[in-house]
């Protein structure tokens, strides 16, 4: 009897098994134990040629050995003693497992039919398989770093889940988010998706309470619509990152066995179904980030302020270009600007200060309440004197149910307390007029698709 699967013992689980753990520094044996040395529950390695210890822990003949449930396999063995293992783990009762290794569907026919074998075996023991060939998946507010890469214990607790088909993707977006200082609920590298692929992670991170916004990544699935319908009914916010705007195919399906697929039909699909794309890791990260921390705009027409006219242009332009709309202020905000700032250098939109000064977050906080905006960018070069309008923007986007971006540029040394200040407050900081206004684009973007009207044949949210 084929038994049910359980993700949470994927992602939630209470012990561990490493499967070909390895007192050998640089095997994958070797990372994926020092990864999860510091989890709270039970964690095993697993090797039958290992006696003694490994990070204060006793190594362990075989899963089946192991006296207690075990939730959780981290399989550090290679592909040809995965369905070996895959056999034991299932009459051991574990309930999940990522692999590692490659040599699968992404291999040719034989790697295709190997991952066949596993993937049945998997489902009949009720399985979670995440992978094969994936680099792993981590969960940082509950310190589960179910990777071998190393670093990842430095990934920030945040409220954006990272679901990418490729591993080095995944684990790229979070290495970008710790130097970022950008939070993470989870970060998952889904590989060849066995069992366990964009509907199943979707689904789990949706439901998870500490998830504020999903970032995915693909190259391209055998179904499409399940997982534009998947998308379509979550309940949090899906930002997507579809790769193959030029013919990769045949690079992708190497990667990952996927075939990346008419680019355009995706793009369509996306914007049918509600999810906005972006078109880079950056833009998806920092899409992602505000999604979590900021309110979402309820339109696409935005209001830029700018202490350096420069900067501001680059804004306007790539928002322009991108068909965002910088929409005239209220006659009542354009008084309220000119009397903060009597002889302004521009009132308009863009309003335009010509350098800091102490009313700078006085003239953000006026053009935020302008009924004809639903969203604020904002630039200001650094000046220590001054530092952030920290005091005016504090609270402001939750007042105005509006999300504030702000970018800046200065040494980090220089700026370093003022830009914690500012992120203290939940304002997202980005250090380039280019970052700032991709990232609004997706906010945009988020507010035209998800406004469309309900796909035929798809349930309402």
């Amino acid at each position: 009897m084929t038994r049910t699967i359980e993700i949470s013992r994927l992602f939630d689980p209470s012990s561990i098994a490493v499967v070909g753990a390895s007192t050998t520094e640089g095997k994958i044996g070797y990372e994926a134990m020092e990864n999860v040395r510091d989890f709270e529950g039970p964690v095993y390695p697993v090797n039958p040629s290992r006696e003694g210890e490994i990070f204060g822990e006793s190594f362990v003949g075989s899963i089946g050995a192991i006296d207690d449930d075990v939730d959780l396999a981290l399989l550090c063995v290679p592909a040809s003693v995965v369905p070996d293992t895959i056999e034991e783990c299932g009459e051991a009762g574990v309930g999940a497992a990522v692999i590692y290794a490659g040599g699968f569907a992404e291999a040719g026919e034989d790697g295709r039919e190997l991952q066949r074998r596993i993937t049945a075996s998997a489902t009949e023991h009720g399985i979670a398989l995440l992978g094969p060939n994936t680099s792993g998946f981590v969960v940082p507010d509950e310190g589960l770093y179910a990777s071998f890469a190393t670093g990842v214990e430095d990934v920030p607790a945040g409220g954006l889940a990272v679901i990418a088909q490729s591993g080095g993707i995944a684990h790229s977006v979070a290495f970008r988010a710790v130097n970022e200082r950008r939070g993470l609920s989870a970060m998952v590298g889904l590989g060849n998706r066995a069992n366990v692929g964009f509907e199943e992670a979707i689904d789990y991170f949706d439901s998870d309470p500490s998830t504020s916004a999903i970032a995915l990544h693909l190259e391209g699935t055998d179904d499409a619509r399940s997982l534009l319908e998947t998308c379509y009914d979550a309940e949090t916010p899906v930002f997507a990152y579809k790769v193959g705007t030029a013919d990769v195919s045949d690079f992708a399906e190497s990667h990952t066995g996927a075939l990346t697929g008419d680019h355009a039909l995706y793009e369509a699909g996306f914007a049918q179904y509600g999810v906005p794309t972006v078109e880079s890791t950056s833009q998806l990260l920092d899409a992602g980030h505000l999604a979590a921390t900021a309110p979402l705009p309820r339109g696409t027409n935005v209001g830029i302020v700018t202490a350096q006219a420069g900067p501001g242009i680059v804004i306007a332009d790539r928002l322009k270009q991108a068909g965002v709309s910088l929409p005239s202020l209220s006659e009542e905000t354009t008084e309220r600007v000119t009397e903060i700032l009597p002889g302004i250098t521009y009132a308009a939109n863009p309003v335009d200060t010509g350098r800091p000064m102490p009313a700078f977050g006085d003239v953000v906080r006026a053009v935020a309440e302008d009924t004809n905006v639903d969203a604020v960018v904002v630039y200001e070069l650094h000046e220590a004197a001054l530092g952030f309008p920290v005091d005016a923007l504090d609270g402001l986007a939750e007042e105005t149910g509006k999300p504030v971006l702000f970018a800046t540029a200065a040494p980090h040394s220089q700026m370093e307390a003022d830009r914690t200040a500012l992120e203290e407050i939940g304002v997202s900081v980005f250090e380039s007029p280019e970052d700032v206004a991709d990232a609004m684009v997706a906010l945009a973007e988020y507010a035209r698709v998800s406004a469309s009207a309900a796909p035929a044949g798809v349930s309402t949210r």
